[in-house]
């Protein structure tokens, strides 16, 4: 099911104010920039592949999302692209790309082990010989969901300038098996009611990520715990991961 502050045309365009270019995403296009045919999972306002294309990538870029409303952004942004409605399950592809990735967190979003052994198995059959694959996902041991609370407030403005407000807040004690529940709220003065967006995120560690791979034939070559490819570590807040399939070990 795709989240409401996805699905909800008015509250896509404000994915990108709410979410800046950031060193993450510095990290991804230079992967990008590299390969010839790119396919992005979860591509939400498609801004990794606008930017490529937009600085001359003359080859294949995909970007596949559920949410129709996201993209919607990216489509009017740059319809040179070609954006696919749906998920791994509605597409099939085989030995396409040299390059597939799924950004923003995207892969947590992945909450049953089907849905993750679904996903590694499509990014293996649409891999090409010497592709990768390249995701990251918050470092349960970093405990980022400590930090999404009400009192954590951020204001946006929307293209007529209407202030919004945005917030997180976690349902429950935390981290529930893997899990985390939480909800974002967005408000703004001349709307009836506060939106609000119900969300679940999965928090694996680097071993239970390596087993999910494996399985589906993508052997780890490389694991990072921030953007500027440092080690992982216990503190580390991310778990950055370089995959390719088995047998394709180089980094």
């Amino acid at each position: 099911m795709v989240d409401h502050s996805y699905a909800d045309l008015s509250l896509a365009a404000l994915y990108d104010r709410l979410n800046p270019w950031a060193p993450c995403d510095g990290f991804y296009l230079s992967l990008v920039r590299e390969a010839g045919s790119v396919l992005d999972i979860g591509c939400g306002t498609g801004r990794l592949l606008r930017r490529a294309r937009a600085e001359g990538h003359q080859g294949r870029l995909v970007g596949l999302d559920p949410a129709a409303a996201m993209l919607v952004q990216a489509r009017q942004a740059a319809p040179d692209v070609e954006w696919v409605l749906g998920d791994t399950r509605v597409r099939c592809w085989r030995g396409e790309f040299e390059l597939a990735v799924m950004t923003g967190h995207a892969f947590q979003a992945l909450v049953t082990d089907d849905e993750i052994r679904g996903c590694l198995r499509a990014v293996r059959a649409a891999l090409a010989d010497g592709g990768r694959f390249v995701f990251e996902t918050r470092n349960p041991a970093a405990r980022a969901w400590e930090g999404w609370t009400p009192e954590r407030i951020r204001e946006i403005n929307t293209p007529d300038g209407t202030p919004v407000r945005v917030w997180h807040e976690v349902q429950g004690d935390g981290l529930d098996r893997d899990r985390v529940h939480f909800t974002e709220t967005f408000e703004a003065e001349g709307w009836p009611a506060p939106r609000v967006s119900h969300s679940v995120l999965r928090f694996l560690d680097a071993e239970t990520l390596k087993r999910f791979l494996t399985e589906a034939g993508l052997a780890v070559v490389a694991q990072y715990g921030d953007w500027g490819r440092g080690p992982l570590t216990p503190a580390s807040p991310e778990i950055i991961t370089v995959a390719r399939p088995l047998g394709q070990v180089r980094a």
